[in-house]
């Protein structure tokens, strides 16, 4: 298990590595992952330890996935230069249960390494001050707190570093604390930007239980522009298909860059490394084919959003990018991804009657002329199709054959050039 995380690069600090070893070599430890629901998704920047506590779990070990409703009342300090803005109480359990959820699609809930979902708001939310200072705050010098990198780097930030965020590492190695003493939790891992907030967990089971328990981390992703990872102009990828569709995420793969490929691969996916080697060998025997990228956007999507949505992803960039049939399937999963117009009872009518030019409706109800001879002139210059047909007679009726299975709930396409395409919804 160790070894295996090694090659694939997800070792970047760890405590004793024999001990460490040695102890995931037998199945059934203990370990944990928190995330702060700090958005009501998961993005694909958590992906990465969502996988490991996969691969961990798969290994025989029984992960707890932290959500933390505590913590995420405070915000971390860790990887930021400035104040995260703290969310109301009804935000934070809204984002908690629509966390929770998520997890369960990559997590065994039911079989003999089951996973748990635990919140730390459920252990933090009757502790005292007094209490927490007493208990925890004694146990814990400022001085190992500043000689943390991430309270450091804040201290000496221009913004500084709030009292707030001062005290989340022990909020966290409290975390750790009582997980290992209610659940036997032997093993937190994290990103690197955790090590901190983790070594201080272990401290404070040593000092107050006289236990030895232990940390892992793994690099934190940047692209190979140094750019950070899951980050387009619009902002992240979001594992929630309604807030990035999986359409959007297959192509956010699909288009990485031959450098990271690899990496990717490794980390992000569940495939052996050996079968990851031959698709590299592979892909730099014809890089213009991008077979790798492939491999990676189906193995993530999958994993993600399941093989449906896999398969629709890839059948609706076929359509656009590559002339694909246009199917009853296709069309179905163009929507959401092409702009949608719902025509009125009229509009629908001249468009299916022999008496008008059918095609010259369709282009102006979408929008994509805006009047009948600019509609005419593209129809003749042959930049239309209709259901993947070319159209090139502006009376030319759609054709209904095809169309007619649509109408109601289902839409037409329409296609502009090479680039633009529109849906057009018959009324029911």
């Amino acid at each position: 298990m160790f070894d295996d995380l090694v090659a694939r690069g997800l070792v970047h600090n760890s405590t004793d590595n024999d001990a460490l070893l040695a102890l995931l070599d037998k199945p059934g430890v203990v370990f944990y992952l928190g995330i702060d629901p700090t958005a009501s998704s998961l993005h694909i920047g958590h992906l990465l330890g969502v996988i490991a506590m996969r691969r961990l779990q798969e290994a025989g070990h029984k992960p707890l996935a932290l959500v933390g409703g505590a913590t995420g009342m405070v915000g971390d300090p860790s990887g930021r230069s400035d104040e995260r803005n703290l969310l109301d109480s009804e935000t934070l359990n809204a984002n908690v249960a629509a966390i929770k959820n998520q997890l369960k699609r990559f997590l065994d809930f039911d079989g003999p390494s089951a996973a748990h979902l635990v919140n730390n708001y459920d252990w933090t939310k009757d502790v005292t001050v007094l209490d927490f200072l007493r208990d925890i705050g004694k146990h814990v010098t400022v001085n190992q707190m500043v000689a943390k990198d991430s309270i450091r780097s804040r201290m000496e930030s221009e913004h500084g570093i709030s009292y707030t965020e001062f005290s989340y590492m022990l909020l966290q190695a409290f975390d750790y604390w009582f997980q290992h003493e209610t659940y036997g939790c032997q093993l937190q891992i994290g990103g690197s930007d955790q090590w901190g907030n983790i070594t201080a967990g272990i401290d404070l089971v040593r000092r107050r239980s006289g236990a030895v328990v232990h940390g892992l981390t793994w690099p934190l992703m940047t692209r190979a522009d140094g750019a950070k990872f899951g980050k387009t102009a619009q902002g992240a990828i979001w594992l929630d298909p309604e807030m990035t569709l999986p359409y959007e995420l297959h192509q956010y793969f699909l288009n990485v860059d031959d450098a990271d490929v690899r990496s990717y691969l490794l980390q992000l996916t569940l495939l052996p490394i050996n079968e990851i080697d031959a698709i590299i060998t592979q892909h730099e025997s014809a890089p213009h084919e991008r077979i790798a990228q492939n491999h990676l956007a189906d193995a993530t999507c999958t994993l993600i959003h399941g093989e449906a949505a896999t398969s629709a992803a890839r059948t609706a960039a076929d359509i656009l990018f590559r002339g694909a049939d246009v199917t009853p399937t296709g069309i179905e999963a163009l929507r959401g991804i092409v702009a949608e117009t719902q025509l009125t009872p009229d509009q629908a009518a001249e468009i299916t009657s022999s008496k008008t030019e059918p095609v010259v409706v369709a282009l102006l109800a979408a929008g994509m002329c805006q009047s009948k001879g600019e509609a005419r002139k593209l129809i003749a210059g042959g930049g239309v199709k209709i259901d993947g047909q070319p159209i090139t007679d502006p009376a030319q009726a759609l054709p209904l054959p095809q169309a007619l299975p649509f109408l109601g709930n289902h839409p037409i396409l329409i296609q502009k050039g090479k680039k633009t395409h529109h849906l057009l919804t018959f009324p029911t």
